[in-house]
């Protein structure tokens, strides 16, 4: 009976500790194997610069996602939601059905048709923080954690937070540890696994 009782323990694998190690939970970012051949990611995958655009590593696979950006310096710019269809070398994006994005003019576009506008005094500026809510239908904007009423809709399929840069701007994403409270019943984004 000992002999059975040593065996069960030893045949651990851990040296009968009887722990099982926990694969530690990937943190969402910008992917660099999704991005523009000329567009650079640093900061841990959370800042892009260069020209060209970026996917995060992550799909909005929950009911309802949220997310952020900073303006660290501006230019030609542009954030939202895209499938990995979209081409990432080709500025502005929202030209196709394969993004939907608001763009450094305030202009939201999918399709190649502007879906909406940000009022005029609302354009996001150096050092500002742009939220994004997405429920799986509609894309709604936030300008420094105030909700601009600005939702736009078309796009289908599986989509990624992407984000693109030219004409210097550089941008900062955020993908958990808000500046701004998420709206209500709204979340960061969880990666498949996290969900179940």
């Amino acid at each position: 009976m000992a002999a059975m009782f040593t065996c069960c323990l030893g045949c651990c694998g851990d040296g009968g500790t009887g722990h099982i190690p926990l694969k530690e939970m990937p943190t969402v970012q910008l992917d660099t194997h999704h991005m523009g051949t000329d567009v650079v990611i640093v900061k841990s995958g959370r800042r892009i610069c260069g020209t060209g655009g970026c996917l995060a590593n992550a799909p909005l696979h929950q009911n309802k996602s949220y997310f952020e950006f900073k303006i660290q310096s501006t230019g030609v710019w542009g954030i939202g939601v895209a499938t990995q269809k979209v081409n990432l070398n080709q500025v502005p994006l929202g030209r196709d059905t394969n993004s939907l994005v608001l763009r450094h003019d305030g202009s939201v576009y999918h399709n190649n048709e502007e879906k909406n506008r940000l009022p005029a005094n609302s354009l996001p500026q150096e050092g500002d923080i742009v939220g994004i809510t997405y429920d799986h239908v509609e894309l709604n904007l936030y300008l420094n954690g105030k909700n601009m009423h600005c939702p736009a809709s078309g796009i289908r399929g599986t989509v990624y937070p992407v984000v693109y840069v030219d004409d210097s701007a550089i941008l900062d994403c955020q993908f958990s540890d808000f500046y701004h409270t998420a709206p209500q019943g709204f979340e960061k984004i969880l990666f498949e696994q996290q969900i179940f």
